[in-house]
């Protein structure tokens, strides 16, 4: 099978993704693909980072503001909205640029993901309800029905918890079992990916001016402006470092210097979680700084160019 390049750009939050991303997609005819689990949502923008339309210099950018807040969303649902637009931006001699932190939504574009049901969101309010009135009972359930999941998954993950049941609940078969038949992994691509890794001691006050510069700039407002619409204060995207903590102000559960804090502070170890996540993925190119310094941009030019020139050989 012919194989077709394929740029990812993977970091902690604030390292100047999107930045390089573009950068890339402008110099080397790309498009940019989304792989932020926020930037999916319509409406979220301040809080999120997103790139405004007009600073994308014309280059398109997908899979951002496609869902409503209300809407779940999950890697294999990426995945699936994914490949396709992999394939078409191939197919118009483009270069796809997949840019984003959310490490899971990643492994699930390249590594795919077993096959297990489609999420069933009655199967998993029940559960979420039965967990809230009875907490630790869905632990206590996976482990009689998949022991095997249950030593996997952390009592507290709820998430993981949920959609363990709800596969062998929907699918009749443990997920482990499943698990292991393999996944459908990315065909006809070999990707070069981009790690940014900009030093902790630059990142952390960067991280925190940044959300000092989303709260000044009206996160507040934008979070007032989004439930004004009429969505639940409970949408999972209000769970979000930042969201979290203007919900929180909004009702006069923490001051004005104390949403910051807790803003900035959680910001900070979120962004730590994320390169302990990456720094275990194989096959990541690392580069020292940050997206938006010419001095990364131009390294990592020549190395993108280096990479494109074995497909045109």
């Amino acid at each position: 099978m012919t194989e077709s390049p394929l740029i990812i750009v993977v970091g902690p939050t604030g390292a100047g993704k999107s930045a390089l991303a573009l950068h890339i997609a402008a110099q080397f005819g790309g498009e940019v693909v989304n792989c932020d689990s926020l930037q999916v949502y319509r409406y979220f923008d301040i809080g999120t980072a997103k790139l405004p339309a007009v600073e994308r210099r014309g280059i398109p950018h997908h899979l951002i503001d496609v869902l409503d807040p209300d809407q779940g969303f999950t890697g294999g649902e990426y995945s699936r909205r994914a490949r396709p637009l992999l394939a078409e931006i191939t197919a118009r001699s483009r270069v796809p640029v997949v840019a984003g932190g959310t490490g899971f939504y990643l492994k699930a574009l390249i590594e795919g993901l077993f096959p297990g049901p489609e999420r069933d969101d009655a199967v998993r309010q029940r559960l979420s309800a039965r967990e809230a009135a009875r907490p630790g009972s869905l632990a206590r359930v996976l482990r009689r029905l998949d022991p095997e999941a249950a030593r996997r998954i952390h009592a507290n993950d709820l998430p993981k918890l949920i959609r363990a049941l709800e596969v062998r609940l929907l699918a009749h078969r443990p997920v482990s079992e499943m698990f292991r038949q393999g996944r459908d992994a990315l065909a006809g691509y070999r990707p070069l990916t981009i790690g940014l890794d900009p030093p902790r001691d630059q990142l952390c006050p960067a991280l925190d001016r940044r959300a000092q510069a989303m709260f000044e700039g009206g996160l507040v407002e934008e979070v007032s402006a989004i439930l004004a619409r009429g969505f639940d204060p409970a949408c999972k995207p209000f769970e979000s470092h930042g969201y979290k903590q203007a919900l929180q102000l909004l009702r006069g559960e923490l001051s004005p210097q104390q949403a910051l804090f807790y803003a900035q502070r959680n910001t900070r170890r979120y962004s730590k979680r994320q390169m302990t996540w990456f720094r275990q993925q194989p096959g990541i190119e690392w580069f020292r700084g940050f997206g938006g310094q010419e001095e990364i941009q131009a390294v990592v030019a020549a190395r993108v160019q280096d990479y494109l020139a074995q497909f045109q050989s």
